[in-house]
């Protein structure tokens, strides 16, 4: 008797969770409210397209009431709902009123995939590997929402992250990475992560964005630089759980890609050996002859440099000894007493390429070299001196976006040496034809409503102001 009580009971559960399924993928198809959640979809689509978001809503509210899944073959009533609250949430202070927006969005989402999962919401290629990748889809853009949006707690977002890439595998959006890398290094430096499922959660991450790279020629860029914007997130924490040969992989490509800059070889030496290669490692024997025979010739073609541009003798006898500070003070003794303009904008410009090159003393520096630039009106090596220091710092600049508004800002002080100066154009030519493939993307521009030509704003030291030109 108790059997059959409980099973029973057990139908009802099941019937009534199969109705609230039923009614919350309820499509319009063949209902006598057809007509009626047709024309407020209609009305309701047309007038966020214009961005009538009070239109908008009230229509929405309506077809999604009528029909939640609308003809049974879209998720725009979920979707659109989604972009509708998140505006709601522009327009109140009340935290209240917040949450339950916030509600309403992980709600949406969550009734989105219910119906994939469940088939209530058709596909055009009818597949299971489509039908996954919609719903690992949906949970990328639901992950996106609640870091980004409403801040939820990290477990449930680990949770939206993971099922992304439970379902869509190597075609998970490159917009979890930047969210996922942050919660990555939150969680282990709190404690929360183990080591190693950090770093498998970093390898799977990586593992998505090279597949891309390689296969996606559409959004390729979109992961490159999602990936580089990982990588510098986990910066924070690659030293404590990475070792020498995660540190060959992402360093030696970087060196062989940069083989000119000495500072890149320089970091990339100390880093490998700091993390644990040793001196008999193949890699640490080639870049450690590398590195002396580089220091060899620099210091040659420095202490030849030096010798023709400058007229101050403490002044070269200090760099020498590596004594950079009094270096710098007896070049302004120097300038002090010298009358010739030229002359004097010769030693302010090495003095900003001390504080550039060897004090990284970047904002002191551009203001030394935009003085000498003042003294000789018509020399365009201090701007190509500011030039190299916005491409240098441009990693160090926030996010993939922002490091793209670093190099135009340093393409503008190639160009300016080479309008002012012809004598620097060749050197300009060459630094601006290796900063072309870094502009910004212009879809990136688009996702962040701005186009060619507007102005936009450097952040970190910069803080310049570029006119938007994409590749």
């Amino acid at each position: 008797m108790n059997n059959r009580i409980f099973f029973a009971f057990y139908v009802i559960l099941a019937s009534a969770g199969l109705s609230m399924l039923t009614a919350q993928c309820e499509n319009w198809v063949g209902k006598p409210t057809q007509t009626d959640a047709e024309n407020a979809h209609s009305i309701y689509r047309q007038a966020l397209k214009a961005n009538d978001y009070t239109t908008a809503f009230e229509n929405w509210q309506i077809a999604y009431k009528l029909a939640p899944a609308a003809d049974g073959k879209r998720d725009y009533h979920f979707t659109d709902g989604v972009l509708l609250y998140k505006h709601l949430l522009t327009t109140t202070t009340d935290e209240k009123t917040k949450a339950q927006y916030h509600a309403k969005i992980t709600e949406l989402y969550d009734q989105a995939i219910s119906c994939y999962k469940n088939k209530a919401i058709s596909l055009k290629v009818d597949t299971e590997e489509a039908l996954n990748q919609k719903i690992g889809y949906l949970y990328g853009r639901k992950a996106y929402d609640m870091f980004y949006t409403i801040n939820s707690p990290y477990a449930d977002n680990i949770i939206a992250l993971d099922n992304c890439i439970k379902y869509s595998g190597d075609l998970a959006e490159y917009i979890i990475m930047d969210p996922y890398a942050k919660i990555i290094v939150w969680e282990f430096s709190q404690g929360s992560m183990p080591k190693e499922k950090a770093v498998e959660l970093n390898k799977k991450l990586t593992q998505i964005a090279e597949y891309n790279i390689a296969n996606n020629e559409k959004l390729s860029e979109g992961y490159q630089q999602a990936q580089a914007s990982m990588e510098g997130i986990f910066t924070e924490i690659e030293k404590q759980i990475f070792d020498c040969e995660y540190f060959k992989e992402k360093l030696i490509p970087e060196y062989e890609e940069n083989k000119d800059d000495a500072s890149v070889l320089k970091r990339v030496l100390a880093t490998l050996k700091s993390q644990g290669c040793a001196d008999t490692d193949p890699v640490i024997v080639k870049l450690s002859e590398e590195w002396k025979k580089y220091a060899n010739e620099e210091n040659a073609r420095l202490q030849k440099e030096f010798e023709a541009n400058n007229p101050a003798a403490a002044a070269k006898a200090a760099y020498d000894d590596g004594k950079y500070q009094e270096a710098i003070s007896k070049y302004k003794q120097a300038i002090a007493e010298e009358t010739d303009n030229e002359k004097k904008a010769t030693m302010l410009f090495a003095i900003a390429s001390i504080e550039f090159r060897k004090l990284s003393l970047y904002s002191k520096a551009r203001s030394t070299a935009m003085e000498a630039a003042r003294l000789n009106p018509g020399w365009g090596r201090p701007y190509l001196l500011i030039g190299d220091m916005y491409g240098k710092t441009a990693r160090s600049c926030g996010d993939s976006w922002n490091q793209r508004l670093a190099i135009l800002a340093a393409m503008d002080k190639y160009n300016t040496a080479k309008s002012i100066d012809g004598s620097v154009a060749g050197e300009a030519n060459d630094r601006l034809s290796n900063y072309y493939g870094s502009l910004p993307d212009k879809s990136e521009g688009f996702m962040r409503g701005v186009s060619e030509g507007q102005t936009a704003s450097v952040g970190c030291w910069i803080g310049e102001t570029v006119r938007l030109r994409f590749k």
